[in-house]
C-alpha cells in the first residue's frame, strides 16, 4: 500500500503546481462547455477522498462538514472561497494523505460500507478504496488542467 500513499502525494503535489498561480478569480471561473471550476474540483478532492474513506468506514470526517455539503458528487459550484478559505482547503489536500497513511498503519479501517461507484467499480474494503480514490483525483487532475486552458 506504501505506494498508494505515494501516488496520492504526488498527484496533489501536480494539483498544487498547477494552481499556484492563479487568482481567485480564475480558480472560480467557469468556462464555456464545463459545469464546475478549478477551486470546486480542488474541494471535491478532499471531500471524496474524506468519503470513500473515512465516511465508509463508519468514521468521523477530517474536514468541515460545510465544505462536504458542498463539494460532494452530485454538487456544483455555489460557493466562492475567500483567498484564507481556500488556502485552508489546500492545506487539507495536502495533509490529509498523511493521517490517511498514519490511520491506515494504525488499523482504524476495521469496518467498511460496500459502495457501489458511479463508474462500475465496487468498493468493499478501504484495500480497493485508496487506489480507487487516486483514480479518482486522477480524472480531476485532469479536468482541472483543462479548464486551466480555458481561462
Amino acid at each position: 500500500m506504501k505506494i498508494q500513499f505515494d501516488i496520492l502525494r504526488k498527484s496533489r503535489d501536480l494539483i498544487l503546481k498547477e494552481i499556484e498561480d492563479l487568482s481567485l478569480e480564475e480558480l472560480h471561473k467557469i468556462p464555456d462547455g464545463f459545469k464546475n471550476n478549478i477551486a470546486w474540483n480542488v474541494g471535491h478532492i478532499v471531500v471524496t477522498q474524506q468519503l470513500l474513506h473515512y465516511g465508509l468506514s463508519g468514521l468521523n470526517l477530517l474536514c468541515p462538514d460545510d465544505l462536504v455539503e458542498a463539494h460532494k458528487k452530485g454538487t456544483v459550484p455555489t460557493k466562492t472561497f475567500t483567498e484564507e478559505e481556500f488556502n485552508e482547503v489546500k492545506e487539507l489536500l495536502m495533509g490529509l494523505p498523511d493521517t490517511l497513511e498514519e490511520d491506515f498503519e494504525a488499523g482504524i479501517f476495521e469496518n467498511y460500507k460496500e459502495y457501489p461507484t458511479s463508474s462500475g467499480f465496487v468498493l468493499s474494503s478501504i484495500h480497493n478504496a485508496i487506489p480507487f480514490n487516486n483514480f479518482h483525483e486522477g480524472i480531476h487532475y485532469g479536468i482541472i488542467r483543462s479548464i486551466k486552458k480555458f481561462l
